[in-house]
């Protein structure tokens, strides 16, 4: 999660501080340009693990059939992706870990579908005009909406940033 504070909550002039703040959350909203198929958009996900409030807006959720290392050969010849150190290397983590704090997720319930088991997680950003504008996060396998079972794809949570 990226936190931000801007100003003080007793600073002066916080109706245009607001408003600015606003219009940043708008400008996150604009939506996340979905991947080529077969990649789904998962709207019932991105409720469950994007963080309440107007925040929210910001982040789009996409499912995949296919397996965390097949998205990464695809991904690879995108050049939109930032190839940074360190990013896009899959990692095995726990659910904890894996799908963050911000959510509205029961995290107990989570962690129970994944038992022993762990979440191979790989994270990079997209970047325009040399500049980051979204946050990816792969996560495979993934719950389905209901919390049930483990999907065997992969899960694309993507976070537009402002």
């Amino acid at each position: 999660m990226i936190y931000a504070t801007a100003w003080k909550y007793n600073s002066g002039n916080w109706p245009g501080r607001v408003a600015a703040a606003v219009l940043v959350l708008l400008a996150a909203a604009v939506a996340a340009e979905p991947p080529p198929a077969p990649w789904r958009e998962a709207p019932g996900l991105a409720a469950i693990f994007a963080p309440r409030g107007p925040q929210a807006a910001a982040y789009r959720a996409y499912v995949s059939p296919a397996n965390l290392d097949a998205v990464l050969r695809e991904f690879a010849s995108d050049p939109s992706l930032l190839r940074a150190p360190g990013a896009w290397t899959p990692q095995d983590l726990a659910p904890a870990d894996a799908f963050g704090q911000g959510g509205t997720y029961d995290r107990s319930t989570v962690a129970r579908l994944y038992g022993s088991g762990r979440a191979r997680v790989a994270r990079g950003a997209r970047v325009e005009d040399e500049r980051i504008v979204e946050s990816w996060t792969l996560i495979s396998p993934y719950p389905d909406p209901a919390r049930r079972r483990l999907e065997p794809g992969t899960l694309l949570l993507i976070v537009r940033l402002p």
